[in-house]
């Protein structure tokens, strides 16, 4: 790594004793390097809620004066989720998780790169947003019931509102008098890369919060004397109200360059600093420009190398099993083919939640607006609205993360698909890889949840040219609902492919005499190949981009000259291609190799190793299962 990178040691944060701002600067130089170390995670996020965040665990909270295990302490957790690199630096300054396992971060053993409660310090699992507050509720009920003591307290984004599920749990909480609740908004007005009211308006936030019954306070969420105030006037509501706390707060805060408004002007209207690791020019930048400030009050500040901590950390892995990298990116490939068919079909729509740079559609946004609806964060209401446009002849494109697309709104896809119209589904970043973000972001049970809804052809591209051509043919020539999983990242290798689309069937990649291996996607194809490349001609090779939808004449015939049958799944072993296939070969023996249990958090190839997906442990296991039957 070309930069220096150097930790805050603990010790230091005793130092800075009750300076709470002092304790979020040093937190946000932490969770700088640990993201420059993992090369991703949220830092804009994390730096709007740090002071909070401060405030709450080393003054506010009983956790520490009472300890994490002790029942009656007050909980406390995020459901934004993504701002967990900034939490684990301030459960790094209280003493709760090491340094080592600090650098650790979004690696194999270490942290992942959303909540999980095999974290120590870490309350909950984030997941789709929206789901925090019905958890809070949950527990403040459980310790009410139980007859425990101690509040219960979760923030929220404003973004994270338009998700629906928050506004039952603030009509339920206030109704069951549920007065140990404490909800805290970081109020950063900026959403993934755009500004919150212009994706969805919230208003008069807190006359919202009051109609709903809830004790409600605003104040600056960076100046620790109005947290103050504002934490005592909710400790002083009556006890069984909810309480909610507005805190107006700034994205980016502490690095000038990444805090809003600047960001957003010198971004030119987007928002650059959400998610990913600064270049080694802005991180050098953004750590001089923290330390600088912590040296006003600590002039002896002493920092420690993470290169001495390497040891435990380890340094990102090479040799087998690491991806090739390409340029090639099959979710461009998808912007570019959608670009090109919203020219073409005056009855196309684009939705979106709040996802328009990740699902590469911003293009759309900003040169056909008239036919983009940016819905926000809130796939049950995009769905729902997707099937209203079908039903008056209008054919949308809905896109959003895989993962959350086909389970969140999954009972509205299926009543979409029940009218008998036709919508199109862009299920984005499908798969392990990659598996920095945990497993709140690795879809793996996509396949399964839709392919038991009647009419919808679930499909994956292996390279650009089968991405245009499978999302032509689901605008042009599918007769139901067309879900399209794609890889976000980039390709491990280029594929190529020849020949036209057709339903049911894949094709030959890499030509075998003893098994055959069904796989598909750019990623586990590539792990595919690697196998056979290992194994010699004992294996071949068929991109199956159909994962519901089998040529049952084709693939007997595709099968018949060989002993051992293989599916490659990106996904859980359960519902996916290798389901599909087995019906279709009545009787015919066939090993599925899929992500089995909890997906790995990661890197890409720690991931596939530890699932045994990768290249070389894939030709292993091939290998053994040849052997068994021929003696070898």
């Amino acid at each position: 790594m070309a930069v220096t990178l150097q930790l805050i040691p603990r010790a230091e944060f005793d130092r800075a004793r009750n300076d709470l701002a002092l304790i979020a600067d040093m937190c946000r130089a932490n969770a700088l390097v640990a993201v420059k170390r993992a090369g991703s995670g949220h830092l804009g996020s994390s730096f709007s809620a740090l002071d909070i965040v401060v405030h709450l665990l080393w003054r506010e909270l009983n956790v520490a004066q009472l300890g994490w295990e002790h029942s009656d302490r007050d909980v406390f957790f995020s459901s934004k989720g993504h701002d967990v690199p900034g939490l684990y630096a301030a459960l790094h300054g209280l003493g709760v998780i090491s340094a080592e396992r600090l650098l650790r971060l979004r690696r194999l053993g270490g942290l992942d790169g959303h909540p999980d409660v095999g974290v120590p310090g870490i309350e909950a699992n984030s997941g789709s947003l929206g789901m925090g507050l019905s958890k809070g509720r949950g527990m403040a009920w459980a310790k009410r019931f139980l007859g425990r003591s101690g509040r219960v307290v979760v923030m929220t984004g404003d973004g994270e509102l338009q998700e629906g599920q928050n506004w039952e749990a603030f009509a339920a909480a206030a109704h069951q008098g549920v007065g140990n609740l404490w909800a805290i908004v970081d109020r950063n007005e900026l959403q993934s890369d755009r500004p919150t009211e212009e994706i969805l308006a919230l208003g008069d936030l807190e006359s919202k919060l009051r109609s709903f019954g809830w004790h409600v306070v605003t104040c600056d969420g960076h100046d620790h004397d109005a947290l103050a105030l504002a934490f005592g006037d909710l400790r002083a509501a009556p006890q069984e109200t909810p309480k909610a706390l507005i805190a107006n707060t700034i994205k980016g805060r502490g690095v000038s360059f990444m805090e809003h408004p600047v960001a957003l002007r010198d971004g030119g209207g987007t928002y650059r600093w959400h998610a990913g690791a600064p270049d080694d020019e802005h991180f050098e930048r953004a750590h001089a420009e923290l330390l600088a400030r912590i040296r006003e009050s600590l002039p002896d500040l002493q920092l420690e190398s993470a290169r001495a901590l390497e040891g435990a950390a380890g340094e990102p892995e090479s040799g087998i099993g690491v991806r090739r990298v390409t340029d090639e990116y099959v979710a461009a490939a998808y912007g570019d083919a959608l670009r090109q068919l919203v020219d073409e079909r005056p009855e196309l729509v684009v939705l979106d939640a709040d996802l328009a740079s990740d699902c590469r559609i911003r293009t759309i946004e900003l040169e056909q607006p008239s036919r983009f609806v940016e819905v926000g964060i809130a796939e049950q209401d995009m769905v729902s609205m997707a099937a209203g446009l079908a039903r008056q002849g209008l054919l949308p494109v809905v896109n959003s993360f895989a993962s959350f697309l086909a389970s969140r709104a999954n009972e509205q896809i299926y009543n979409q698909a029940s009218e008998g119209t036709k919508v199109v589904y862009a299920l984005h970043y499908a798969g392990l890889i990659p598996a920095g973000p945990g497993k709140s972001h690795q879809s793996l049970r996509d396949i399964s949840l839709l392919a038991a809804v009647p009419n919808v052809t679930i499909a994956q591209p292996a390279n650009s040219a089968e991405t245009h051509a499978l999302l032509r043919w689901a605008v042009e020539d599918a007769a139901g609902d067309v879900a399209l999983r794609l890889a976000i990242g980039p390709s491990p290798r280029r594929i190529d492919l020849i020949g036209e689309v057709v339903p049911g069937r894949g094709t030959v990649l890499r030509e075998g005499s003893d098994a055959v291996v069904f796989a598909y996607g750019p990623v586990l194809l590539h792990e595919a190949l690697s196998a056979a490349e290992l194994l010699g001609t004992l294996a071949q090779v068929v991109n199956m981009p159909w994962l519901n939808r089998v040529d049952a004449s084709w693939l007997a015939e595709a099968v018949e000259p060989f002993d051992e049958i293989f599916v490659l799944e990106d996904h859980a072993p359960v519902g996916g291609l290798g389901d599909s296939l087995r019906r279709s070969l009545a009787g015919r023996a066939l090993t599925v190799l899929g992500v089995e249990g909890w997906p790995a958090c990661g890197t890409p190839a720690e991931a596939l190793r530890f699932h045994g997906l990768d290249g070389a442990s894939l030709a292993d296991r091939i290998a053994l299962a040849l052997g068994a039957r021929t003696g070898l």
